[in-house]
């Protein structure tokens, strides 16, 4: 079947419903809100994916967030995620605009040696597979729940072995989450989106990737 079929009228106007329900809930009981449109697209649907209104208080985005950001999409970059819920969400359909495709190794053979002979974590030798394969360079980086991936990414730019052109941090957690999105703020070498506190998530990710892909289709 067509992949633009697959979304139906109907569905359509269940999510246009939602959203109209989201800004008049902002507006009425939140005194609104200071994002751009772009920006309000990414954190409306964050608010949409978990129904807390709370986000709207804890994204943040770095200046020149939006712009990198859909310039890479419309490029065709590659999207990093941690972890591979992240992938299965994504909709192929909304990649296939501009040719993305996302990647997650995560769970690959030599990602889970290295990571055991090293005594460190998957999450962090699966950041460095994907530098090794070029994929950092101008991609896009999704980071839901691992924080020590987020650290990691952060460590390769400083250094200057990666060069993302966006970095979207919102790992949920108790240990080490609220540092690893509190250091993606403080830091001004790569654009980003953060949600900082210890509320996140890998369903997060998915939503601000494809509130992206909306805007750079538009």
């Amino acid at each position: 079947m067509d992949p633009m079929k697959q979304i139906t009228t109907k569905g359509r106007d269940i999510e246009a419903s939602s959203f109209s329900i989201i800004d008049a809930e902002i507006a009425d009981n939140y005194g609104g809100h200071e994002f751009t449109s772009a920006q309000w697209s990414v954190v409306r649907r964050a608010i949409h994916t978990s129904g807390d209104f709370e986000f709207a208080k804890l994204f943040h985005f770095s200046d020149d967030a939006i712009d990198s950001a859909l310039q890479a999409i419309r490029s065709g970059c590659a999207i990093v995620a941690d972890v591979s819920m992240i992938t299965s969400g994504l909709s192929q359909r909304r990649m296939e605009q501009f040719g993305n495709r996302a990647h997650c190794f995560i769970s690959d053979e030599d990602v889970v040696s290295r990571a055991i002979t090293s005594g460190g974590t998957r999450a962090v030798e699966a950041m460095r597979r994907a530098r090794d394969m070029g994929l950092l360079d101008g991609g896009i980086v999704g980071v839901g729940n691992a924080p020590t991936a987020l650290f990691e990414v952060l460590r390769m730019v400083d250094a200057g072995e990666a060069n993302p052109a966006l970095i979207i941090g919102i790992p949920v957690g108790f240990v080490k989450a609220i540092e690893s999105k509190e250091a993606l703020v403080r830091q001004d070498k790569v654009p980003f989106i953060a949600s900082v506190g210890r509320k996140g998530g890998s369903p997060l990710i998915v939503s601000s990737l494809h509130a992206l892909m909306v805007e750079a289709a538009r």
